[in-house]
């Protein structure tokens, strides 16, 4: 019995019919049973019949292939792309063990897991971590850019980076700001898990891969635009938040359409055979075509920059961990405001040379300090506006803009990587 074959399992007077999927376990079974849900089942208790063998498992002779791993096939006509591995729900599998998800696959793996994806390029598989991304830190996004930096130097045409959706829109900001790319990175994961009939990661996936190939080269975020499977949206790696906890549309360009959308179905199917399936994509506003920039890769960061929010009431003791910051982003209230108790203590800190920047927690719109008395007084006690950059984005701006930019103040009141808009406009 090998992945890929289709079993009848029997344990205890129950019996389940389903195709074998690769198990994080050797002490349980994995079925995908044909309504989509995938169980576990203990091997111990349980007599298995296989009633159709995969037939990429099949040696010379005949016979089931133990050691048979899947393969894509290369064709010289395809663009290559490469897949580049951080772990995340997009590529994460069911411990029966405990019954949690947990990122297990690497880059082949998925391959195999969506072989929808075959025939549409060739590939390359690289895992630069396998971890949930809660778990992400400053060190791994230099991995990262690294990483992609070397694949594109290597020839790729485009890249697809498979992430946790909890924290993407930090790493996606993280490499817009540490690379200048001629092709595009295109951040793609999975809302619920592979096991999941709802599962959007076939989809995402896909319509990433697709990305990759287009035109616009920058670092964008692939995912769900609707509830449905009718289609993706690109987002900009600095404007995209999210927005949702569960929902598979759960992200969204702040302050504006996203920069593109996919039509599912069209670029499934014109994709298929390795074009780029450019009528499938709509682009809303002007992009950096592939091409068009020197790649170039400025992967110093500085990690002590630390994101507070203010709240009514909150203790001025509580920014006292704030010493040893070398960058601070506040998201204040409205325009970006806090309580004028607090301002002696931006002062203070911008007195002993760390850079202060203002966000507003309303996330549409942008700060202005000159319009209310405390706005001024923050001004004058040294702070700097950033705009309407989200607070994240500008957490990972300010790291990248202390270890990289001669005036990292400055830097913070201008756009970078597309992370402020020189004005705010209504765009419904």
């Amino acid at each position: 019995m090998n992945p890929g074959d289709r079993v009848r399992v029997e344990r205890g007077g129950t019996t389940n019919e389903g195709v074998v999927l690769p198990s994080s376990t050797s002490d349980h079974i994995v079925l995908k049973l044909d309504g989509g849900y995938n169980i576990g089942i203990d091997r111990e208790a349980a007599s298995v019949d296989v009633l159709e063998t995969d037939v990429h498992d099949i040696d010379d002779d005949g016979e089931p292939d133990d050691g048979a791993v899947s393969e894509i096939e290369f064709g010289d006509e395809l663009p290559t792309i490469s897949l580049i591995s951080t772990g995340g729900t997009i590529a994460s599998t069911v411990d029966y063990r405990t019954g949690a998800v947990t990122a297990q696959f690497t880059a082949e793996d998925v391959l195999r897991a969506v072989p929808e994806l075959a025939g549409r390029a060739n590939y390359r598989g690289r895992v630069v971590a396998n971890i949930l991304s809660e778990n992400m830190e400053p060190t791994i996004w230099q991995e990262l850019a690294t990483a992609v930096y070397e694949e594109i130097e290597a020839g790729a045409d485009g890249v697809v980076v498979m992430h946790g959706t909890d924290t993407m829109q930090y790493s996606a900001a993280a490499l817009s700001f540490m690379l200048n790319t001629p092709v595009p990175i295109v951040f793609t994961g999975s809302q619920r898990s592979a096991d999941r009939p709802s599962s959007d990661n076939v989809m995402n996936a896909v319509s990433a891969v697709e990305a990759a190939k287009a035109d616009c080269a920058e670092v964008l975020l692939c995912m769900h635009a609707s509830a449905s499977d009718d289609r993706c949206a690109l987002h900009r790696g600095t404007r995209v938040r999210k927005n949702h906890t569960s929902r598979r549309d759960a992200f969204e360009t702040i302050g504006n359409k996203p920069l593109a959308t996919i039509e599912y179905e069209t670029a499934r199917d014109d994709g298929a055979d390795g074009d780029a399936a450019d009528d499938a994509i709509t682009f809303n506003r002007e992009y950096a075509a592939r091409g068009e920039t020197d790649l170039a890769l400025s992967d110093d960061l500085n990690p002590a920059v630390e994101l507070v929010k203010f709240t009514p009431g909150m203790d001025p003791a509580a920014w006292d961990y704030l010493d040893d910051a070398d960058g601070v982003i506040i998201e204040g209230t409205g325009l970006g405001h806090i309580h004028t108790e607090l301002i002696p203590r931006v002062k203070e800190l911008v007195d002993n040379g760390t850079v202060v920047a203002m966000t507003s927690q309303c996330l549409e719109g942008r700060v202005c300090d000159r319009v209310y008395d405390t706005g001024r007084d923050l001004l004058d006690a040294g702070i700097v506006e950033a705009g309407d950059t989200l607070p994240g984005t500008a957490k990972v701006k300010l790291m990248w803009a202390l270890a990289n930019v001669g005036n990292p103040t400055e830097a913070m009141g201008r756009s970078l990587a597309g992370e402020l808009t020189e004005e705010s406009q209504p765009w419904q």
